[in-house]
């Protein structure tokens, strides 16, 4: 999930320095969901592998 973060941070970057800022916008968006997404899912898996010990 971290990979797909990542793509579309250089996919936001690359599109903003080319002047697409629809996409930029868009792809920025994505990212930053898919990071809080990815955050979350760290957080619990966190969680749930110190209560199996």
């Amino acid at each position: 999930m971290l990979r797909w973060t990542i793509t579309f941070i250089i996919i936001a970057l690359i599109a903003g320095v080319l002047g697409f800022t629809g996409i930029a916008g868009a792809s920025a968006g994505i990212a930053k969901i898919l990071f809080f997404i990815f955050l979350a899912l760290f957080v619990i898996s966190l969680i749930t592998g110190r209560k199996r010990i």
